[in-house]
């Protein structure tokens, strides 16, 4: 298991197609007069930057953007005035600043699914011996916000703050299964437009998502995401029934079978994920002055 061929890093992307965190951060501006959009392209490149990529230069945020050179370096400019980015002299490259890393902190700590999950997914971590993951909604993308590893899933070195294809992995699948029709359509139509060349592949697997998580609460993905990678997803709905977070146990292929995600690691995910909601309710029905701050 901790042969380096078999390790699954944060770099990997859905085979087969153009997704690509850079593409993701583009923005499709609304026909809306309240949407600002100097603001919408400050925050694309801050969204250029990616775990492991160190620094960029404007030219390759440019390149990442598909902003002109000249826009990116006014707003380059100014996020570094801000402390969003600091400018390294002698490379003549930028990298994120510390006012992000207080937004992140911020955002984390405030999530409060990430507290009451923590504990019961360490703990069905380590019983199958697994990855979990709890994620989010970022545009056509899921960002992990907690994860937790068993003792001996070392393969998967995704953490916090990664971004994995919602159209062909477990937690996005099941995110999607979750929404209301007219969000959901919307949606896929923007992975249609998107992933136009593997389109059909990508609507056979979230239907057949749809019916799983219909049936038995939880859906299978077996390599389809990576040929490396196997896992279930079930989604996090709230009070109103629509999907808010979805949920994740996967491992590599050849450390277990087909079955034991169907008969085992689904069942034991839907009741995680039914005890992680109704302690969020739990938790939402005390007073403020009652709950304990959390660390992020």
């Amino acid at each position: 298991m901790g042969n380096v061929s078999h390790t699954i890093t944060r770099g990997a992307a859905m085979p087969g197609t153009n997704f690509s965190h850079a593409a993701d951060a583009l923005v499709e501006v609304p026909k809306d007069r309240q949407f600002v959009t100097a603001l919408a392209r400050g925050l694309d490149i801050l969204r250029a930057f990616q775990a492991g990529d160190g620094m960029l230069g404007n030219q390759e945020i440019a390149a990442r953007t598909g902003l002109p050179k000249p826009t990116v370096a006014r707003l380059t400019h100014t996020l570094t005035e801000l402390g969003y980015l600091s400018y390294a002299r002698r490379f003549r490259k930028y990298e994120l600043g510390a006012s992000v890393l207080a937004l992140g902190y911020a955002a984390l700590s405030n999530i409060d699914v990430r507290h009451v999950a923590r504990q019961p997914m360490q703990q069905l971590a380590t019983t199958l011996n697994c990855a979990m993951a709890l994620g989010a909604r970022d545009r056509h993308s899921m960002i992990w916000l907690e994860a937790q590893r068993g003792p001996a899933a070392i393969a998967i070195t995704y953490d916090v703050g990664s971004r994995v294809p919602i159209a062909s992995t477990a937690m996005g699948r099941a995110y999607v299964a979750g929404l209301p029709e007219a969000e959901k359509v919307k949606l896929l139509d923007a992975i249609r437009r998107r992933w136009r060349d593997d389109w059909t592949k990508v609507k056979t697997g979230v239907e057949r998502a749809e019916r799983e998580i219909a049936e038995r609460g939880f859906c299978v993905v077996w390599g389809e995401w990576l040929p490396e990678i196997c896992g279930v997803g079930v989604p996090l709905r709230g009070p109103d029934g629509v999907a808010t977070h979805a949920f994740t146990c996967s491992a590599p292929i050849y450390q277990t079978a087909k079955e034991k995600l169907e008969q085992l690691w689904g069942p034991r995910l839907v009741t995680l994920v039914r005890d992680v909601r109704n302690g969020l309710a739990g938790r939402h029905s005390m007073p403020e002055s009652m709950r304990r701050p959390m660390r992020a």
